[in-house]
Parts: structure tokens; C-alpha cells; sequence
């Protein structure tokens, strides 16, 4: 990890860039893939999944036995835990719901809006390395909430054509039966312009390697929605000398695992609290599975020593973390002072892994400092605010006149006229 101690406020822009990688490169080939999928449909999935995931399928959607049979493939102990996330997630969401309010802003004139499902939606599970099963249920929860009539899941197999038990579960807990057994930008085309047998859908959710980050954001170009621009993970935790050094570095590491292209920040007023960071960072590392994964986006990462919880706060904000852990005393006192993060955790007592999994709230996340202007996915993200009003003879008389004054006013007499025509049978009347 760099670090750096009481960095001049002119260099935090520079340190608050996260590590690029140059994107350009696989465009080319990800528009062949888009052209193929498009131009052979089903036979360019069965051919692309043998070429990237050395799997010859013989059927491209998961069928009902192998979804039933989950149940018994996975433990008691995993099924109460997905139950219970399942649980908190649904809570959470549930309660994000917006009800029609009508609100007459003058009298006669009726305005209100609806929020109405998106028809057909598709969510992407990287089923690789690991099996992210927690993200099809900060998907699909919302998702069904919402009431979208149709979810279409696409998912890479194993390399005997399998998809993973725990996927299986989860999506028939969900009410999901339309299991795709592809992955890579080849899924993502087949979502997004449609096959023989998979149908096009109106927005696309879900994480994924960077073909798949990448074919998502040229989809942009084609009128087809995503979820929101989003990268390699990220976490920024600001401490005080009251955090505990050990929970600070798991944080860390926590979400240095997920790949080397994640970057981890440490933010603290201690000289001492970084330094037992570090050496709890070497001490946990040499204990993780996934530690070469780690070690490289510990590369990336920064340490980094401020004067006060004021600077650390204001850092955080230019920074805008995916995740955002306050493990300093008295954080009920500066809630206020964060305006830009996609998630934040409050206290030494709530781990960053909470909200990947369990405790309610989606971690579905932007990255890459997009969180200055996006949020994390939502109730409203698979949802359409649509707003309706209606005017009364009288509402008309009230509103009309305002109406004809401002759109002669921009030379607009169609508008005018649509107004006065109204206008002339309503005072005839």
C-alpha cells in the first residue's frame, strides 16, 4: 500500500484517480460478438460458450429438474443464511415503494405520478471465480418487488455445463425460471438484442469481468438501459485512534480480494493507527485464499495520513467511494458532512461485508467516483416514474392564460393556440 502523510490539498485530485485500464482494445472484438449474436442468435452462444468456457451445451436454459434439485444439493446452514438475507433484503426494499399521491397545484388542474415495472429486465451472475449469488438477490428482490413481469438470468456454466446449486436456489426463491447458461459479452448481446429463444430485454443489471463492463457501456449506443456504470470494487474507510487496526485491515482486504484491479483507502489522523494497519494487512493477507488477487490491489491502494476528521471528510467526498466505512468516535456528529459515497457503514461493528450480503441495504454500487452523481441500484431502478394530469374546464380558465403568455413568449403559436382553442368553447359554454 502507498503511503503518504498530509498530502498538499492541490495533489488530491491526482490521488483520488483510480488505477485505468485502457478499454479501448476489446471494443473491436466485443463488437464481433455483439455482430454475431445478432447476425446467428442461438448458435453463436452454443459456439461462443465452447470457445470461452470450454463447455459444448446441448441446451442453452437450465432446466426445471436441475433447478428443483438446488434444494437438496446445497446445505441447511447455507439455505438458512441465503433465507435470511433474503429476508432483510425484501424488507429493505419493500419500503422503498412510492404510492400515487395526487396534489392539486391549482384549482381544476390534478397532477400525480405512478411508478409503473419495467416489462422485461435482465440480470447478469459472474459464476467464475466465484459464484456471486448474493448479487442475484439484490437483483432479483427488487426486481420482483417491482413487479417487472419477465427476469431473464444469464449466468456462465461450470465446466460440465452446471450452473452453481446456490445460483439455482436463489433464483427459484426468487420466482426466476429462465436460467441462460451463458456469460461474457455474448450474454450480455443476447439480452440486449434478443435470440430464438431468449427475448430482448429493456435494461440490463449485474457485475461483471471487463468484457462484460465494457459491453455494457457500448450498449449505450444501441438505446439499451444498464443499471449504472460501474467498475472494479472499491472501499475508502476513515479512522480515528479509536478504531481497531485488525477490523480496519480485514475491511480492506475485504474488498482488495475481489480482483486486482480493486483499489482499497485508509484515511487516518494516526501515524500509529496506519502503521498497525499495515502490518495487520501483511498479517491477514498471508491467510486468504484469494491473496495473489489481494496482494495486487493492495498495489493500487493508499494509505494516507490528514490533520483532522474535517480533511479526512472532505477527501472522502472528492474520492466518492463505492463503500465508505466511519470507524471514528462520535461519526453520529458528521452524517451530514457525506455527499458523495454509494454506501456507508457506521462504527467499528458494521463490516462492509454486511452490506454485501445480509443486512438489507443492495450492494449493487457505483464505482469509480461516480457515486458524485449516481446511486446504487433500488426499488426505482426497475421501476418507470410516469406522471399524469388532468384539467378541468375550470382548471383551464385558471392555468390558460399563463400557459398562452409563455409560449408566444418563445414563439411557439401552436402551443398557444392549443391552449386558446380550449379556451374559446369553454367560455362559450
Amino acid at each position: 500500500m502507498r503511503k503518504i502523510e498530509f498530502p498538499d490539498r492541490a495533489d488530491w485530485q491526482g490521488l483520488v484517480k483510480r488505477p485505468t485500464q485502457n478499454y479501448e482494445d476489446l471494443e473491436a472484438g466485443i463488437a464481433q460478438t455483439f455482430r454475431l449474436v445478432q447476425e446467428q442468435g442461438d448458435g453463436a452462444l452454443l459456439e461462443l460458450t465452447q470457445k470461452y468456457d470450454g463447455v459444448k451445451l446441448t441446451s442453452l436454459f437450465t432446466t426445471q429438474e436441475e433447478i428443483a434439485a438446488a434444494e437438496t444439493e446445497l446445505s441447511a446452514e447455507l439455505k438458512e443464511a441465503i433465507l435470511q438475507a433474503y429476508s432483510n433484503i425484501q424488507l429493505f426494499h419493500a419500503q422503498q415503494a412510492e404510492q400515487p399521491k395526487q396534489l392539486e397545484t391549482m384549482p381544476g388542474v390534478m397532477c400525480w405520478r405512478k411508478s409503473v415495472p419495467i416489462d422485461r429486465v435482465g440480470l447478469y451472475i459472474p459464476g467464475g471465480t466465484a459464484p456471486l449469488f448474493s448479487t442475484l438477490l439484490m437483483l432479483g428482490v427488487p426486481a420482483k418487488l417491482a413487479g417487472c413481469p419477465e427476469v431473464i438470468l444469464c449466468t456462465p456454466p461450470a465446466k460440465d455445463g452446471s450452473i452453481h446449486p446456490a445460483i439455482r436456489y436463489t433464483a427459484s426463491l426468487l420466482g426466476i425460471d429462465k436460467i441462460v447458461k451463458v456469460g461474457g459479452a455474448q450474454a450480455i448481446a443476447a439480452m440486449a438484442f434478443g435470440t430464438e429463444s431468449i427475448p430482448a430485454v429493456n435494461k440490463i443489471f449485474g457485475p461483471g469481468n471487463q468484457y462484460v463492463t465494457v459491453a455494457k457501456q457500448m450498449l449505450s449506443k444501441t438505446g439499451v438501459a444498464i443499471d449504472l456504470p460501474a467498475g472494479p470494487s472499491e472501499v475508502l474507510v476513515i479512522a480515528d485512534d479509536s478504531a481497531n487496526p485488525a477490523f480496519v485491515a480485514a475491511d480492506l482486504l475485504s474488498q482488495a480480494e475481489h480482483g486486482a484491479d480493486s483499489q482499497v483507502v485508509v484515511l487516518t489522523t494516526s501515524a500509529e493507527m496506519l502503521s498497525r494497519v499495515e502490518q495487520e494487512l501483511q498479517t491477514q493477507l498471508d491467510n486468504l485464499p484469494r491473496k495473489e488477487f489481494a496482494a495486487k490491489a493492495l498495489d493500487n491502494s493508499l494509505g494516507i495520513l490528514l490533520g483532522s476528521v474535517d480533511e479526512m471528510l472532505r477527501f472522502s467526498n472528492l474520492y466518492a467511494p463505492e463503500h465508505l466505512i466511519l470507524s471514528i468516535r462520535n461519526f453520529e456528529q458528521v452524517l451530514d458532512d457525506i455527499t458523495n459515497a454509494g454506501s456507508v457503514f457506521l462504527g467499528n461493528y458494521s463490516p462492509e461485508s454486511a452490506g454485501d450480503y445480509a443486512s438489507g441495504t443492495n450492494h449493487t454500487l457505483p464505482t469509480n467516483g461516480y457515486a458524485r452523481a449516481y446511486s446504487g441500484v433500488s426499488l426505482d431502478s426497475f421501476v418507470k416514474k410516469i406522471t399524469f394530469q388532468h384539467i378541468t374546464p375550470v382548471g383551464l380558465q385558471n392555468i390558460g392564460k399563463t400557459i398562452e403568455v409563455m409560449a408566444a413568449a418563445e414563439g411557439l403559436e401552436a402551443h398557444k393556440n392549443a391552449v386558446s382553442i380550449r379556451l374559446k368553447e369553454v367560455q362559450n359554454v
